[in-house]
C-alpha cells in the first residue's frame, strides 16, 4: 500500500503543481509506478529490461483503441453534436416553458426540465450548460430574473447529462468494471428523474425565500401549449428508439448509439440546420473530444495496472475487514473522499481515477455494482457544481462572460443540497435504483 500511497502523492504533484493535463500524469505515474514494482532500480535504471513495462502500457493503448465496445462513446458524442446543431435546445425550451414559465420561478424550473429532456439525448454535461446557457438564459434576463438564480438553474440542470441516459460517463463505468451498459442505463433513469423534481423543489425555494428573483413569465393558452409541444417530436422520437431498442435488447449499446447518431443526422437534414461548414465542426469537435476521452482512459487504465501491481485494492480489502464498521460505513467514507475529490478533480478524470481501486472493494462487501455506478455518477454530478472547480459553473461563467462563477456559486447552493437530499435518498435505499434493472434484465 506504502508504493500505491506515494504514487498517488506523486500524481497530484503532477497535476495540481506542476499543471501536467491528468491522462499524461496518470500514464506517467503508472508506467514508472509498474516498473518500479517489476523491480526497477532508479540509481541503475539504464541496465534494467523496460520490456514488462513497455509491453504493458503498448498493450493498454493498442487494446483500447481496438475495443469495440468503446465505440460507443464517439457515436454518442456525435449524436449529442447533432441534435445541439438542428436547434432542438430551443424547441425543448420553449416546450418546457409553455407550461411552466407562467410560475414564480417558471422559467428556472422549465430550464431545468429542459436540460433533462436536452441531457436524454446529449449525455454531456458541460456540452448541455454550454447549449442551454445561449437558450435560457435570455428570455431569463428579459423576465428579470437575478443572474445567481439563472445560471444555477442552468448549472445545475446540466449535470444530468451524465446521468439520464446515454450516458459516456455510465458507458465509461460499465466498461471499467465489466458492468452491464443496458442495466446501468435502466438504474440512471429514476435517479434522473428524480433530480430533475428536487431541482424544481430547490427553485420554488429559491423564489420563495426572493421572490423577486425568479417573477412570473407569460401565461400562454393550451392551443399555444400544445403547438409548442409540437417541436419536440424529434427528441421524443429518437430517445424512445435509441433507450426503447437498449431496454428491450432490441439491440446493443453500440448499435443503439450507431442508429441515434444516424437518426440525428436525419432530423438535422429534415430541420435543414445542417451545412458542409456545421457538419465539418460537427466532426472535428467530436474527434477532438473522443480523443481526448480516450487519452484519459488510456491514461487511467495504466495507472490502475500499477495500482493492482500494488495491491491496493487487496490491501484496502483487509484494513476494512480488520475494522469494526459497517459495509454501509464504509460506503459512506468513499462518498466522502469523492466529495473532496471533486473540490479538486474534474468529474471524469476523479472516476477513472478511483473506480478501479474502489469496485473490487464495494464488490467484496456485497454491494451491486450497477447500484455502486448510479452512487459514483450522481456523486460526480455534485462535483461538477462544487467550488473551487466545478466545471460546469466555470463553463457557464466562459460562455456568459458578465457573470462571475462566484456568483453562480452562491446561487447553486440549493441545488447542490437537493442532490445531497437524492444521493443520500439512493444510497440508503437501494431499491430505488434498481426497480428498472430488476424488472428487465433479472
Amino acid at each position: 500500500m506504502t508504493v500505491a500511497l506515494i504514487g498517488f502523492a506523486i500524481l497530484l504533484i503532477l497535476i495540481v503543481i506542476l499543471r501536467i493535463p491528468i491522462a499524461f500524469s496518470m500514464a506517467i505515474v503508472g508506467f514508472f509506478g509498474f516498473a518500479y514494482m517489476q523491480g526497477l532500480n532508479f540509481d541503475t535504471y539504464t541496465d534494467f529490461n523496460w520490456n514488462s513495462a513497455l509491453s504493458m502500457a503498448a498493450k493498454r493503448v493498442i487494446n483500447t483503441a481496438q475495443e469495440y465496445s468503446l465505440s460507443v462513446i464517439p457515436l454518442f458524442i456525435l449524436m449529442g453534436n447533432l441534435v445541439t446543431k438542428s436547434g432542438l435546445s430551443h424547441q425543448l425550451y420553449r416546450a418546457s416553458n409553455a407550461f411552466l414559465g407562467h410560475m414564480q420561478g417558471g422559467l428556472s424550473m422549465a430550464t431545468v426540465v429542459a436540460c433533462g429532456g436536452f441531457s436524454a439525448i446529449c449525455g454531456s454535461s458541460l456540452a448541455t450548460s454550454a447549449t442551454m446557457a445561449k437558450v435560457a438564459m435570455p428570455p431569463m434576463r428579459k423576465y428579470g430574473y437575478a443572474d445567481s438564480l439563472a445560471t444555477a438553474s442552468i448549472a445545475a440542470g446540466g449535470t444530468l447529462g451524465i446521468l439520464i441516459p446515454p450516458s459516456v460517463i455510465l458507458v465509461i463505468y460499465g466498461l471499467l468494471t465489466e458492468t452491464s451498459i443496458r442495466e446501468l442505463f435502466a438504474a440512471g433513469f429514476i435517479p434522473g428523474f428524480i433530480g430533475i423534481l428536487l431541482y424544481l423543489c430547490a427553485v420554488r425555494f429559491a423564489v420563495w425565500r426572493n421572490p423577486e428573483d425568479g417573477p412570473c413569465g407569460e401565461r400562454l393558452s393550451w392551443p399555444e401549449r400544445i403547438q409548442a409541444l409540437q417541436g419536440v417530436w424529434g427528441v421524443l422520437i429518437l430517445f424512445s428508439v435509441v433507450m426503447g431498442g437498449i431496454y428491450l435488447g432490441v439491440f446493443t449499446p453500440t448499435e443503439a448509439a450507431g442508429i441515434g447518431a444516424g437518426g440525428a443526422f436525419v432530423i438535422a437534414l429534415y430541420r435543414r440546420s445542417l451545412t458542409l461548414a456545421n457538419l465539418f465542426d460537427i466532426l472535428t469537435d467530436t474527434a477532438r473530444t473522443s480523443a481526448m476521452l480516450f487519452g484519459v482512459l488510456i491514461g487511467a487504465l495504466i495507472f490502475s495496472n500499477f495500482i493492482n501491481r500494488a495491491g491496493l485494492p487487496g490491501d484496502l480489502l483487509t484494513l476494512v475487514q480488520s475494522v469494526d464498521v459497517s459495509p454501509m460505513a464504509i460506503i459512506f467514507i468513499i462518498l466522502a473522499i469523492y466529495i473532496v475529490l471533486g473540490m479538486v478533480f474534474e468529474s471524469l478524470s476523479m472516476m477513472l481515477l478511483t473506480v478501479p481501486i474502489f469496485f473490487p472493494l464495494v464488490q467484496s462487501l456485497g454491494f451491486d455494482l450497477v447500484w455502486f455506478g448510479i452512487v459514483v455518477v450522481v456523486v460526480t454530478e455534485i462535483s461538477l457544481i462544487t467550488p473551487p472547480v466545478g466545471m460546469n459553473v466555470f463553463v457557464l461563467s466562459a460562455v456568459l462572460r458578465d457573470v462571475k462563477a462566484s456568483t453562480i456559486f452562491k446561487g447553486v447552493t440549493p441545488f447542490w443540497c437537493a442532490d445531497i437530499v437524492r444521493l443520500l435518498l439512493i444510497t440508503l435505499i437501494a431499491p430505488i435504483s434498481l426497480i428498472l434493472p430488476e424488472l428487465l434484465y433479472r
